[in-house]
């Protein structure tokens, strides 16, 4: 069975008791109270079309059409659909079978796409995120009720969600919502929160990508690797000390910063060579560029620990002539072209590859050749 038929099926056994969650029903009066007020500030003052996608049983299609919006749903559960479909009942809002990612509607219609805790678990949801826009007429407005849940944690971070966002310019506006206990019918102590982008018009977008800074931390002919956890990209493996570069930063400051922050050492310019620029992509993502910088640890230096163990569950070290093979495959590239020589790398993952480097998977990397310097008077 495909992942695809395997999501449909699980959702199709968990409809009949998706509502029994409070804030999944609104069958308390208090609650869906609270989710009414929130979501009329969210929406447009005035009869507007409204996208509910991922709409489960259409309790939140439901207040959106109780103020007179014209709302399509969209929900790849069929028992979903026949749920919010009778939820529905009596208003003119249209409830359809369909993926959320590629929603079965026309593009630039739309005033709202309004998403609940949907976007988390699609496959590269910064391409998800440009589609939804698409489906936006000039002015409108994606409304993302998102969150991080659970143990192990689940979700997506405002945080993050801000970065997926910021390629579609515009603004976006984030509000915490997991002190207000009347959306949930109960206390909750992790985040959740709605993110209201309203991208800028699609003709103004500008390519854009963002720049990352990676630590290759040498102590002889070893390299300390980090294994990721809790991030809810490439958990479980392997990775160099690494994070994105903020704006305004270089990128050396940039790594001096990740490096404090993530290894707590205090590394000073003069001890970062640059060994390797990478333009990467994750399977179905968008593209980056990484530096990858080398810093060496000798004896008597401080050692690194481990500063961020929400996001890394180990550090060690491990040879570079025997590295192991649940890492990233990105990063894994880098190391072995570094060593290699080259100074220059394309790692630009194809639909279908893993994320973790594959042994006997298509060979990705592609170096770059660098121009020769030219000779004066030849």
């Amino acid at each position: 069975m495909s992942i695809d038929a395997d999501a449909r099926q699980y959702w199709d056994a968990a409809a009949d008791h998706f509502d029994d969650e409070p804030d999944h029903g609104l069958r308390d009066p208090d609650v869906r109270s609270a989710w009414a007020t929130r979501l009329r500030s969210w929406l447009p003052a005035t009869p507007s079309d409204v996208l509910d996608l991922g709409c489960g049983t259409g309790s939140l299609a439901r207040l959106a059409a109780a103020d007179g919006h014209r709302v399509t749903a969209v929900d790849r559960s069929e028992r979903m659909v026949a749920l919010a479909r009778a939820k529905l009942s009596g208003t003119d809002a249209r409830v359809v079978v369909g993926d959320a990612s590629h929603p079965p509607v026309g593009g630039g219609g739309f005033d709202v796409v309004l998403v609940r805790h949907v976007l988390w678990a699609l496959p590269d949801p910064g391409a998800v995120l440009r589609r939804w826009a698409d489906l936006l007429r000039p002015g409108g407005r994606l409304v993302l009720v998102e969150g991080r849940w659970g143990t192990p944690p689940a979700g997506i971070s405002a945080g993050i969600l801000a970065e997926l966002a910021a390629p579609l310019g515009g603004s976006t506006q984030v509000e915490q919502l997991g002190h207000d206990t009347a959306l949930w019918g109960q206390e909750v102590c992790d985040e959740r929160y709605v993110a209201v982008v309203r991208p800028a018009p699609r003709a103004s977008r500008r390519h854009t990508e963002v720049v990352d800074v990676h630590l290759l931390l040498l102590r002889g002919e070893d390299v300390l690797l980090a294994r990721r956890d809790g991030t809810g990209y490439a958990d479980g493996l392997l990775h160099a000390p690494s994070g994105h570069l903020e704006d305004g930063e270089d990128v050396r400051a940039g790594m001096i910063r990740e490096a404090r922050e993530e290894i707590g050492l205090e590394l000073a310019a003069g001890e970062l060579d640059v060994a390797m620029v990478m333009q990467h992509r994750a399977p179905d993502g968008r593209a980056r560029i990484g530096w990858f910088f080398v810093a060496h640890h000798t004896t008597g230096d401080p050692e690194p620990v481990n500063r961020e163990p929400d996001k890394c569950s180990e550090l060690g070290w491990y040879p570079l002539d025997a590295l192991p093979d649940d890492m990233v495959a990105y990063c894994r590239a880098a190391i072995d072209g570094y060593r290699a020589g080259h100074r220059f790398l394309l790692h630009l993952h194809e639909s279908g590859d893993t994320i973790a480097y594959a042994p006997d998977g298509p060979a990705r990397a592609v170096p770059l050749p660098t121009a020769a310097v030219p000779v004066s008077g030849v």
